[in-house]
């Protein structure tokens, strides 16, 4: 089953101006409305030039984006980087005056780096993360006191300080790996979706020619029909030895040669139709194992239920590409025999597929399903289990199936549908 490397548009780790605004103005209102409570209501001791400053600076800066830019811009990941180090340092230079690491917001310096960690590349977001964590040492050694009542000041251990140091950069670290490993795999999973529905339009695509060849040559036949007879009546007019008795017998000979092309597409689609529209399971397990036969490696269909009670099912692309992709990875990891054991009831139909390999990897075996898992080289041409798997089994699990993975003591497959599914309805 050959692997497929998706890799990240340019557009898909661009984050948007708009939403970064809204969000500064939101950091503006919370900061003037802290400021205005602590120094104002309350009348604590605290340089409120200073911070009124800074909050202005903000709110400056981003009204200039705001206008300066339309909404649906989205921002380079350098710029990004930019304008969250700048959120960073403006809040950090806020926390410095108003008592450093022991300010109660102070854990709030990990905003930025949470942001950047869910939306721009992995080295934008480290750079941002090592700026965070030089601010947050920085906020160590602020001479300014917690603001609290005139002529009264808290205390604070400079073992408390440690603390909250590491609690702080703990906290900060720990929301940027979280984000980022959320948003990666969010990111991984839409991608291997879309790459899923590409392979189904696909083999959908594939299913129907045959119809097409059909519409095409009865299309075709009248107006062939008519260019026959047209060039046959020229050639009785114009008579043997005349200058273009030649041109209208080619042309002739070429008119019955298409009629004999669309005759045969004609053909192969009346054969083929009814087994495209309806076809029993067996008839279903040999198409899709058919295509495998000739790479070395012996193809067993064990039939363990009576033909005569099959179900009778619709041509399903997602079925067959999803057998089809599971068998294909057994014979490739097989070293001599795959196994297909076939069963059917009146309430399930079963299929397992087994080969006499080496099995599935023990980490692979917990990871099957998830879209990028290989235990081979991603130079490796011949592929391993990777996005194709994740793809089979997405589409055999739209179509109803159940399946499970094992080891016994060669992979093992087991797909299974509720009978209703494999029926023709």
């Amino acid at each position: 089953m050959a692997v497929e490397h998706i890799v990240e548009g340019p557009e898909s780790r661009k984050l948007r101006l708009e939403t970064l605004i809204r969000l500064r103005w939101l950091a503006v209102g919370g900061q003037a409305a802290t400021v205005a409570i602590v120094g104002i209501f309350l009348q604590f001791s605290m340089p409120i030039e200073i911070a009124g400053l800074l909050i202005v600076l903000l709110a400056a800066v981003n009204g200039w984006l705001q206008f300066s830019y339309p909404a649906a811009h989205r921002l380079e990941p350098s710029s990004a980087l930019a304008l969250l180090a700048f959120d960073l340092l403006q809040l950090t230079a806020l926390l410095y005056v108003t008592g450093g690491i022991s300010n109660p917001f102070a854990p709030l310096i990990s905003v930025p780096v949470i942001i950047s960690s869910a939306s721009q590349p992995l080295r934008y977001s480290l750079a941002l993360v090592v700026i965070a964590m030089l601010a947050i040492t920085a906020l160590v050694f602020s001479p300014f006191p917690l603001p609290w009542y005139q002529g009264d000041s808290v205390p604070f251990e400079p073992l408390l300080l440690a603390g909250m140091w590491f609690a702080i950069v703990f906290t900060t670290s720990f929301a940027a790996f979280y984000s980022y490993r959320v948003s990666h795999e969010a990111n991984q999973l839409s991608e291997a979706l879309n790459a899923t529905e590409l392979v189904l339009q696909r083999e959908m695509h594939l299913s129907e020619l045959d119809g097409l060849a059909a519409a095409a040559a009865h299309e075709l036949g009248t107006p062939l029909a008519t260019i026959s007879l047209v060039a046959k009546e020229m050639s009785r007019e114009i008579g043997e030895g005349h200058r273009l008795s030649d041109d209208v017998q080619l042309l002739i000979s070429q008119a019955d040669r298409c009629r004999d092309i669309l005759r045969r597409l004609t053909t192969l689609s009346t054969g083929n139709e009814e087994h495209m529209k309806v076809l029993p399971l067996s008839s279903l397990i040999e198409e899709v194992v058919a295509p495998h036969r000739e790479f070395g490696i012996r193809i067993e269909v064990n039939e363990l239920s009576a033909r005569a009670s099959e179900p009778m099912g619709k041509r399903n692309a997602g079925i067959m590409y999803g057998l089809g992709n599971l068998i294909e990875n057994a014979v490739d990891y097989a070293k001599s025999r795959v196994t297909i054991s076939v069963s059917h009831d009146e309430n399930r139909v079963t299929l397992d597929i087994e080969d006499d390999g080496e099995g599935f990897a023990p980490d692979i075996l917990q990871r099957i399903g998830d879209p990028y898992v290989t235990r081979r080289n991603p130079q490796d041409k011949a592929g391993g289990l990777g996005l194709g798997l994740f793809i089979a089994k997405t589409l055999l699990e739209r179509s109803g199936a159940e399946l499970t993975f094992e080891n016994a003591p060669g992979a093992r497959i087991q797909v299974s549908w509720k009978r209703e599914f494999m029926e023709a309805r």
